[in-house]
């Protein structure tokens, strides 16, 4: 077995998780197929390059690019996340530079590239529980703000305790946000504030398990540069790690 590749405890987890292959030919091995994304995401490499062991590229990639379009690797991760018990959330966004090759496809503004200090970007948002696995995901254009996404971003992720946020997430509208869905907000008052909201110090200094989190999501290749011409490819790419972090 190759280091991308996932063990038969991990498959055990995923397998009853994966649509069925319903009628017409029978379809490549989904467990070899798996494996090639994963070496993909986690190495960066052209699909053009994927190893032989892995069956024939166009077979990985189009089954890659059919689920993200049907949204199943978003189904997968949510039907993994869902069972989280965890009662506090860590939010904060990353920053992904987009390479030449994101460029091009139908939609433009559409597919989530911006222009921010870093060049053409992509935002991640991401809210992560406090073991640092992930809730939700949303992705915008590198230069649009935190705090705009923050009602999305906590839709339908679940009922927290509490959410721990920075101070671009500190306005008086986010707090409401939060306070009306029945949580504590974790965020400092920005230093211009006229009046100073108290938080707790103590959840506050955990927020590094958000930034930890990015940490690790851009270990993968595929991650630390955008490559995805397609908002959706892109974001599968996100949930394919996400279902990892679960499952492993």
């Amino acid at each position: 077995m190759m280091r991308f590749d996932l063990s038969d405890e991990e498959w055990a987890v995923i397998e009853p998780l994966l649509p069925n292959g319903g009628r017409g030919p029978q379809r490549v091995d989904d467990r070899r197929v798996l494996n090639g994304i994963f070496y993909i995401l986690r190495t960066g490499a052209p699909w053009r390059d994927l190893p032989e062991r892995y069956g024939p590229r166009t077979t990985v990639y189009n089954r890659y690019a059919r689920w993200a379009r049907r949204g199943i690797w978003k189904a997968i991760f949510d039907g993994l996340a869902e069972h989280s018990g965890d009662s506090l959330f860590f939010i904060d966004s990353s920053i992904v530079k987009a390479h030449r090759a994101a460029a091009g496809a139908k939609g433009g503004n559409a597919q989530d590239i911006g222009r921010s200090r870093g060049g053409r970007t992509t935002k991640v948002h991401a809210v992560v529980d406090e073991r640092g696995r992930p809730r939700r995901f949303i992705i915008t254009g590198g230069q649009v703000h935190d705090g705009q996404v923050l009602p999305d971003l906590l839709k339908d992720a679940g009922a927290p305790l509490a959410v721990v946020a920075d101070k671009a997430y500190g306005s008086r509208a986010i707090r409401q946000i939060i306070a009306d869905d029945g949580a504590l907000a974790v965020i400092p008052s920005k230093s211009n504030a006229r009046d100073l909201i108290p938080h707790d110090a103590g959840l506050y200094k955990m927020r590094n398990i958000v930034e930890r989190f990015f940490c690790t999501m851009k270990d993968m290749r595929r991650l630390a540069t955008r490559f995805e011409k397609l908002s959706r490819n892109f974001l599968a790419m996100i949930h394919i790690f996400a279902i990892r972090l679960w499952i492993n």
